[in-house]
């Protein structure tokens, strides 16, 4: 039930709101730290072995792909609220168990079985979470305070993007790995004290959830979904966006940082920087300016459609990607201006980073508000399988492109294919009712 005070004002006077938001923070902190932690320490106990790491990686994500239709359909039948705050003390959990056992255990080989049975576990409860998560604030927030509440939720995972990855450096490196886990567990299991609280008006379904009623909501989301064309053009289009755009950050960066820059005799800030840290900067550069978009438009009126503006801003980033190429074509590929390129890509990753905030707010709010309540659950999860089904393709195609023809044409090929695919978008009738 929302009061009178919580449809006037700032979206941090409703009570359920400021309780998602400090679960949320707490989590995705946890989430952060146990990222950074994992990567690092399964290469460390494998004797840098990568393809160990990307088969982790692989599994995870195909683990969230299988289990978010299932979060799909649990969330627009149960309480959403008990499914989140459920997820997490089950993630932390399972995160303070398998500390346990690594302490048992305590051979390499049997902590690389445990992190990988838990990395698949827990990307698997991510995947039922995570459209729950997604649905809520339609619930609990007012309809004219969606935009904001979602820019909130951007500022502050740009905030924990920045200061999460420098907490994870330090405590990884201070702390005995399975203390750093056990925290992680903790955080979780705060998370979901957090939201136990969460309470809003629930009418719990009358059928019995069974398997073919389950099937059967998935086959009703996507005939809903057919129903909502501007959704559909968006999800056509983002399918294509994440193909282009994964690479760049996946593929080229590492590739960069391994070759060029660290080959280079020397470089900008080489005294304070390594060469991996300079991944750091790019991501501050990316978060401090999609926290300043986010914080701009928190306190901008809701608009009504975002279509022909998101659109545009999509070819926007499409002439950055361009620009970029040209870049790296001049200034490192047939040149050995190495500080101008690093220069150059901080200054066009802090251009996107604010666009990229500039487009996911509006579109977010947008499908909140044109979906029905009953079935944004079952829709999120349709879209977050849509929009990232095809980056692990792209990342493998990636790498065939960087071994056999170098930086500058994978550039050039996710810049025309991301190009294309916002040119055609700007065109789209149907996005345009978005």
């Amino acid at each position: 039930m929302k009061s009178d005070n919580q449809k006037k004002g700032n979206v941090f006077r409703n009570r359920n709101f400021r309780l998602v938001f400090l679960g949320a923070l707490v989590s995705e902190l946890g989430a952060i730290l146990y990222s950074f932690a994992v990567s690092f320490y399964i290469l460390e106990i494998s004797g840098n072995n990568a393809f160990l790491q990307g088969l982790y990686l692989g599994l995870c994500g195909v683990a969230m792909l299988v289990f978010t239709p299932v979060g799909g359909v649990l969330g627009d039948r149960k309480n959403k609220a008990k499914i989140m705050y459920g997820c997490d003390y089950l993630k932390g959990g399972v995160i303070i168990l398998a500390t346990v056992l690594m302490l048992v255990f305590p051979e390499p080989r049997a902590h690389i079985v445990i992190l990988f049975v838990l990395g698949i576990f827990g990307n698997a409860v991510s995947g039922v979470f995570n459209p729950a998560a997604g649905a809520l604030f339609p619930h609990i927030v007012e309809e004219s305070q969606l935009q904001q509440a979602n820019s909130y939720f951007t500022m502050k995972s740009s905030l924990e993007s920045i200061l999460g990855v420098i907490l994870a450096g330090i405590l990884y490196a201070a702390l005995p790995i399975h203390v750093l886990f056990f925290f992680v567990g903790i955080c979780f299991v705060a998370s979901g004290i957090s939201e136990m609280l969460i309470r809003y008006d629930f009418v719990p379904s009358e059928e019995p959830l069974t398997l073919r009623l389950a099937l059967h909501d998935m086959g009703d989301g996507v005939t809903y979904l057919k129903t909502k064309k501007a959704i559909l053009a968006l999800l056509a289009s983002v399918l294509f966006i994440n193909f282009f755009f994964a690479p760049v950050t996946g593929n080229f960066l590492p590739y960069f940082i391994k070759t060029d820059l660290a080959s280079a005799p020397y470089y900008l800030f080489d005294n304070v920087l390594k060469p991996e840290l300079w991944s750091s900067v790019f991501s501050v550069c990316i978060g401090l300016s999609s926290l300043l978009g986010a914080a701009i438009l928190s306190g901008r009126p809701q608009a009504d459609k975002c279509g022909r503006k998101v659109s545009r801003l999509l070819c926007y980033v499409a002439a950055l990607i361009i620009g970029l190429t040209f870049c790296y074509a001049v200034f490192v590929d047939r040149g050995a201006r190495i500080n101008a390129f690093l220069i150059a890509f901080s200054l066009g990753c802090a251009m996107i980073g604010f666009l990229i905030s500039c487009i996911n707010i509006p579109v977010t709010t947008a499908i909140m508000r044109i979906v029905d309540k009953d079935k944004l659950s079952k829709v999120n999860s349709l879209t977050s399988i849509g929009s990232q089904g095809m980056i692990p393709l792209a990342s493998v195609l990636a790498g065939v492109i960087l071994n056999a023809f170098g930086s500058t044409v994978l550039l050039a090929f996710c810049s025309l294919g991301f190009t294309v695919t916002a040119i055609s978008l700007l065109f789209s009738r149907q996005f345009k009712e978005l």
